[in-house]
């Protein structure tokens, strides 16, 4: 076995070729930013390796932490990009993605009517690509007739889940169950929460506090007749005191009164920004989107990088839930 550190773990191409005694490492990465799970590996290639190009099937499979059977943490996946360099031995490097990578990279148009979640809508997406659905979650909050032009898939439906949140709905984010299916996972729902703590399995921790996207004051307008100034329906003001003046320009054509426009710049004002940066030994079924508890703080995951192994690494960016809600789930303004 080139790394033995790897022996929990499986790679297997086109349910038929098992890579484990080829791999040199493996990496697994999520994001909110992102939809699909990513993996790259990088493996030795011998005279009898297998064929491997992007569109072909791979799985990887390992034991989660603390736990004693091998389970899937990526499956299906789909290769979408080798790289391979030849300096005496040669080496490749796959990158993998679970299919909802297709909704990621592909475009459409679509027309919604009033009246339903982004679940039902999620439902749609999933079967006009062929995307296998896992036991959804409804939302719950019914959403406004939608008119979307030429764009990704995957940016609808951000904004679904975007326009779920500005109607006091819960965060939520799609995410595929290894060998079930794409789900509506509510963030900060998962039932297992993992403990890091400085004294017993961190290896660094970085805090970050900045005024970068903070925002104290919020204009909201209405649409200007021409030649015209755009009438103020609010000015919402928040922590102008204390951070300065940082103000943004909100405008809307579906809010007409102050009342809602009030509500809007509520929604958009943010205090000072602030993450953590987090090195530990590996918990490596944790995802964006789950909550964890940094020293007696609980936090949601942004994103995660696992370096698998035994033992293995992972880095991790945490925030609050209202920094989550502020930066992933607040429409541009």
């Amino acid at each position: 076995m080139i790394n033995p550190g790897l022996s929990h773990y499986e790679v297997i191409l086109d349910n038929q070729y098992f890579l484990r005694e080829l791999v040199e490492s493996i990496t697994l990465s999520d994001t909110l930013d992102e939809i699909a799970y990513r993996a790259e590996i990088k493996l030795i290639v011998t005279s009898d390796f297998p064929g491997i190009a992007p569109g072909q099937e791979l799985r990887v499979s390992g034991i989660p932490f603390g736990g004693a059977n091998m389970v899937y943490l990526l499956h299906p996946g789909v290769i979408w990009e080798c790289q391979s360099n030849n300096r005496g031995q040669k080496r490749l490097t796959a990158t993998v993605y679970d299919k909802t990578i297709y909704i990621s990279k592909s475009e459409d148009e679509y027309l919604f009517t009033p009246g339903h979640t982004a679940t039902q809508r999620l439902k749609q997406y999933a079967a006009d690509w062929d995307i296998p659905l896992a036991q959804l979650e409804d939302t719950g909050i019914p959403l406004a007739k939608s008119v979307y032009r030429a764009q990704s898939v995957y940016s609808m439906l951000q904004d679904d889940l975007k326009m779920t949140v500005e109607q006091e709905g819960d965060m939520y984010r799609p995410r595929m169950v290894p060998g079930s299916g794409l789900e509506l996972f509510k963030l900060g729902s998962n039932e297992t929460v993992w403990v890091l703590e400085t004294t017993q399995n961190l290896e660094e921790v970085n805090q970050k506090r900045t005024l970068e996207g903070t925002v104290t004051q919020v204009k909201v307008i209405g649409n200007a007749a021409e030649n015209q100034r755009s009438p103020v329906l609010s000015l919402v003001v928040g922590d102008v005191a204390k951070y300065g003046t940082l103000q943004k320009v909100h405008r809307d054509s579906s809010i007409t009164d102050p009342g809602a426009a009030a509500k809007a710049g509520n929604h958009l004002l943010t205090g000072i920004q602030e993450t953590f940066s987090v090195t530990s030994l590996d918990i490596n079924t944790i995802r964006a989107g789950d909550k964890v508890r940094l020293n007696g703080i609980d936090l949601i995951v942004c994103s995660v990088r696992h370096e698998l192994g035994n033992p293995g690494h992972m880095s991790l960016e945490l925030g609050s839930s209202e920094y989550v809600r502020r930066r992933y789930y607040v429409k541009s303004l």
